[in-house]
């Protein structure tokens, strides 16, 4: 391929970093992956991806570094690992940035991309697990829209749509927008299924009653029905989108909003954390269910 990329993906055996990269191999684009569980990357080697033993083997040549991994902490301990030794010359590279991770961690990483020379692009994703694997995310870029030529074949690879949303930073901003109504949907339904079963009701009637009216959405139905079958085969992890209210909690402080619904959200995902964390994030009607 013409605009073929050498990517080290750091964060490549996680529910999202695994399809993405795999999705970019088999676009016919160089994989160096790493994962922090080595194991959790190693099915891409079937799909001629390299696997690194640490981040700067990751980074070793690699036109784009591409992080998805769980939190700020997480982002920068691997980058700095990256570019310390990996990158002999970062002059040209691209910092691909798609974890979710916050204002305030997106603008460490700002500062870290400009000490390292690298180009940083600041590109979170919506979508989870189903999306991830059939290359349908939709990415919020933020930065230099003149990357936009040497990135497009990646985001091709690996999403339905691409929105160029300003400068770096804008797009996390866009993430924790639209963070804080999957956080309000998921957890009202969970909410609204856990009363309907107190009150005797099936709950499949709380569906068909909203079905195909303003109401209705197919979120609300997929996760309703996964909610009543109890299903909470992880799509993304309660774990992490408790992480998320936080970080949607943080901008609302930093802005001077008081936002007490979120606020309340991020609460009661912590509660169910410690039982399901690893579960996907509808678990969050077990918290509120009677058992």
């Amino acid at each position: 391929m013409a605009d073929k990329q050498t990517v080290a993906v750091l964060g490549a055996g996680g529910t999202m970093g695994l399809p993405i990269a795999r999705n970019l191999a088999r676009s016919g684009h160089d994989v160096r992956a790493w994962n922090r569980t080595p194991e959790k990357s190693q099915p891409l080697s079937d799909h001629g991806a390299y696997i690194a033993e640490a981040p700067a083997d990751a980074a070793a040549g690699a036109d784009v570094l591409l992080t998805m991994l769980a939190d700020a902490d997480a982002v920068i301990e691997a980058t700095e690992a990256a570019v310390a030794e990996g990158t002999r010359d970062s002059d040209g590279v691209i910092w691909l940035q798609m974890s979710t991770i916050g204002e305030r961690g997106t603008a460490r990483c700002i500062d870290l991309a400009a000490e390292s020379a690298l180009a940083f692009l600041d590109a979170p994703v919506l979508g989870t697990k189903k999306p991830a694997h059939e290359g349908e995310l939709v990415i919020m870029a933020s930065g230099p829209r003149e990357l936009e030529a040497r990135l497009g074949s990646i985001f091709d690879a690996i999403a339905a749509r691409t929105m160029w949303v300003g400068d770096a930073g804008a797009g996390t901003k866009l993430k924790i927008a639209t963070a804080s109504w999957i956080l309000a949907v998921v957890e009202g339904s969970a909410e609204t299924f856990a009363l309907a079963e107190s009150l005797s009701i099936d709950p499949r009637l709380v569906l068909d009653a909203v079905r195909g009216g303003p109401l209705d959405m197919a979120y609300l139905q997929m996760k309703g029905h996964a909610i009543i079958e109890r299903d909470f085969e992880p799509s993304f992890k309660l774990a992490l989108a408790a992480k998320d209210a936080a970080l949607v909690e943080e901008s609302a402080e930093r802005h001077e909003l008081a936002l007490p619904l979120i606020s309340t959200i991020r609460r009661r995902l912590e509660e169910g954390v410690p039982e399901h964390g690893d579960e996907d994030f509808s678990a969050t009607f077990l918290t509120s269910a009677r058992s």
